[in-house]
């Protein structure tokens, strides 16, 4: 089934875009502004939820100097004052989907009052609690901790020795100790081995402590956990555990998390996900300051940073993309899965750092980075493994993993454009703030519906603008006749679909416009060089625009290159002028001179097929590249994101370059996808010229193959000229801007050519043109 794409508009009542003046204007904005401002306040203060699980741990610590009294008595007083109504300790709004976790929790707190004789009262509420929810133990449903079925037995086990009465029937404790007796003698690895000294607490005296203590940190804690490093202390006096509890408990006072530091990550998943979300620009100042700090972690090597794989990959990844000059060399240690799988988190097949992973295997920009290709091949074989297992649907926490790791792998990075991945983040966001390791934990810095309420707004007020925009650009295809030239595609929908998906934000309607009304010209510029127009038609627009200050109309041979011509001049001329507001000079000469490098390479194309003459591949490539018409796209829009250029700037080898890359891999992807088409016509291009230079010893598919490698090397080339800061005097805005147009051609030869309708194509369009945003807060 085939889509009209001009037949999806947009429709009054589909959106309420409403004036931009008046008493809502002014209520929507003022909402806007006191989102953002909360926002801004999180960058301040890392909210981490206490742990009385974790508490209780640090609680049953005895004093080094009298073991018959504690270590911490505030911890004591803080399960005392903390219990919950109905009897447990935990997470006062609970989930139905989370009573396994209460009970652990519940027990831990319990065994914490009877060893220190305190607390009788709570103790019977406590125990009734875990006596009325005892059936959660073993329900499937329930979302379980991380270590559950050692850690619960291992507690049953020390209530026994403290002579507390848990009347449970002996068939049940039986069961369980056998769960765990089977838990701990499974097939022993590296991954396993860390795994078991994670969740020592359930171990006690059976556990091998020097052996667990191989894994203290510099903080002095054993994996920046309260609950494991309170159980080694109790059973391995040492001075470094001592001093990581005591300054928990002089930061956060009579309680602790169940994780810290977590600083560092949960900063990069705020920065995380205010680009993801497209919001990003509106705190470019809090960013900045968390990855520069991050940066400076980085050179430190910081443990919090590069002993925890997710926060690793996702520090790797937002550093690099954002221009610090950081090594992927401290990936090499999960290079090849087995690496992973000899990991904490590989033994828990934890999704989450996979995908991080995954997502930071993509941003290769050097050739001998191949610890990242070989990062890339792995996670990607081990996420598609897991979503056909449908394994990602077992954890309540990882409910949306399954649809992120779907997009992930359906758009990679240099595919994904950024305003249709902002709407599928914000349909995908969880605003739920919870997570598990060994027992649950709430950050509202991690999961908030501030974050996605700024950003459905955000997305509807800039789409606002774009349909808008769209129907200037209808209008103005009617004004300048270009709808009267039967030869030509009109495209001007896809053409503004392209840069609205990237360029999207309101202050770059200039930009927008620029790329949009160019790319409509080139369009329909290339039509007339490949189908439209005579010789002496072709020469004729050409010699035009050479002369330029011609008078339209008398010096045209044909209607057709009047209304070319006068379209081109008109649109050149509007954006020249326009320059000299936003650079403080008139750039028009050097957007005439980019139109004529065009013209002059599309009738070198025409010519060499009209006189059938068969070029190298190489001087294929050196005319194709600059045919394949994108020069008048991003030279003139490259003046409108910002940054003032100077003509020096323009011309530097560095511009043209990133130019030229970007050309090369448009022109080698609409290749392989135009082959067969173009071959019917009698054309030659890349993949027919590598075919015909083989004498007959390369096939079509191995043509593709070559072509495949050489476009993932050019593209690879511009990402790292466009990270680039030491030594590059283009700025990164303009950068972006070359690279979002790579974005936007691997996306629309993705599949097919880009430019021929279907679902997929016209859905897209629909998304980020005309369909407003509505979710669910």
């Amino acid at each position: 089934m085939i889509l009209d794409i001009e037949a999806i508009r947009w429709r009054p009542g589909t959106a309420n875009h409403g004036s931009k003046f008046g008493t809502e204007a002014k209520t929507n904005n003022l909402c806007f502004q006191r989102t953002k401002e909360r926002i801004e306040k999180m960058f301040d203060k890392i909210e981490l939820s206490f742990s009385p699980y974790d508490t209780a741990w640090v609680a049953m610590v005895p004093s080094l100097e009298l073991p018959q009294a504690p270590c911490f008595p505030q911890c004591i007083n803080w399960l005392l004052d903390n219990q919950v109504n109905d009897g447990s300790w935990g997470l006062h709004n609970r989930p139905s989907w989370l009573v396994k976790d209460a009970v652990l929790c519940t027990l831990a707190c319990v065994l914490a009052l009877k060893r220190w004789g305190i607390g009788e009262e709570q103790m019977n509420k406590g125990i009734q609690f875990i006596m009325s929810n005892f059936a959660s133990v073993t329900d499937e449903k329930q979302q379980t901790p991380i270590g559950f079925d050692i850690i619960f037995p291992g507690m049953i086990e020390c209530a026994q020795d403290l002579n507390l009465n848990l009347p449970l029937r002996s068939s049940d404790i039986n069961a369980m100790l056998e769960r765990r007796h089977l838990e701990l003698n499974r097939n022993y690895t590296a991954g396993r081995k860390e795994y078991l000294a994670y969740v020592s607490e359930g171990i006690g005296k059976l556990q091998d402590w020097e052996m667990v203590m191989k894994y203290q940190r510099k903080n002095g804690s054993l994996f920046n956990s309260p609950s494991t490093t309170a159980a080694a202390l109790t059973h391995f006096h040492n001075a470094g555990c001592l001093h990581y509890l005591s300054s928990l408990l002089e930061k956060f006072g009579n309680a602790v998390p169940t994780v810290h530091p977590l600083d560092i990550y949960i900063n990069l998943t705020m920065v995380e996900s205010l680009e993801s979300l497209g919001v990003d620009r509106h705190f470019r100042t809090e960013i900045k300051r968390v990855l520069d700090e991050t940066y400076r972690f980085w050179l430190q090597g910081e443990e919090e940073i590069f002993l925890d794989l997710t926060t690793c990959a996702m520090a790797f990844r937002l550093l690099r993309l954002n221009g610090y000059d950081v090594s992927s060399d401290p990936l090499t240690q999960f290079a090849e899965d087995n690496q992973f799988c000899n990991s904490l988190k590989g033994y828990l097949k934890d999704i989450s750092a996979v995908l991080e992973l995954y997502r930071a295997s993509q941003i290769t920009i050097y050739p001998d980075e191949s610890v990242l290709e070989k990062q890339q091949f792995w996670t990607s074989h081990f996420l598609k493994q897991e979503l056909s297992s449908g394994s990602i649907h077992s954890n309540r926490f990882s409910e949306n993993d399954s649809s992120q790791v779907e997009d992930a792998l359906k758009f990679p990075y240099h595919v994904n454009l950024e305003r249709l991945a902002h709407r599928r983040n914000i349909n995908l966001y969880n605003v739920d703030n919870m997570r598990i390791l060994k027992t649950s934990y709430c950050s509202l810095n991690i999961g908030n519906e501030y974050f996605q309420k700024l950003a459905v707004d955000d997305f509807n007020i800039c789409q606002s603008m774009h349909i808008e925009e769209l129907k200037h650009l209808e209008r103005w295809v009617v004004e300048k006749r270009l709808d009267k030239l039967k030869f030509a595609r009109q495209k001007q929908t896809y053409c503004y679909f392209s840069v609205a998906a990237t360029l999207f934000s309101p202050e770059l309607s200039d930009a927008r416009m620029s790329w949009a009304k160019n790319a409509v010209l080139t369009t329909i510029v290339d039509d007339f060089y490949d189908l439209g127009g005579s010789e002496e038609e072709l020469l004729n627009l050409i010699d035009l625009l050479e002369r330029w200050d011609v008078e339209e109309g008398k010096n045209c041979c044909s209607e057709q290159v009047e209304i070319i011509f006068s379209a081109l001049r008109s649109t050149i001329c509007e954006f020249g002028d326009k320059t000299l507001t936003w650079q403080g000079r008139n750039a028009t000469s050097h957007i005439v001179e980019t139109w004529l490098n065009l013209l002059q390479s599309m009738f070198k194309e025409t010519k060499c097929l009209r006189n059938k003459s068969v070029p190298t591949l190489d001087e294929y490539m050196e005319n194709a590249y600059a045919s394949f018409a994108l020069g008048p796209i991003i030279f003139p829009a490259v003046y409108f994101v910002g940054p003032k250029l100077s003509e020096e700037v323009v011309r530097d080898p560095e511009f043209h370059n990133l130019y030229k890359l970007v050309s090369t891999c448009g022109r080698l992807l609409n290749d392989i996808q135009g082959f067969k088409r173009e071959s019917k016509e009698g054309k030659l291009n890349s993949v027919s010229l590598q075919m015909t230079y083989s004498d007959g010893n390369m096939t079509e598919v191995e043509a593709i193959e070559k072509i495949k490698v050489v476009i993932k090397s050019t593209r690879r080339e511009l990402l790292r000229l466009v990270l680039k800061e030491e030594g590059s005097i283009v700025p990164r805005a303009c950068k972006d801007l070359i690279w979002k147009m790579s974005k936007v051609l691997h996306l629309f030869y993705m599949n097919t050519d880009g430019f021929s309708s279907n679902v997929e194509m016209v859905k897209a369009v629909s998304e980020v043109v005309y369909e407003p945003i509505s979710v669910n807060m």
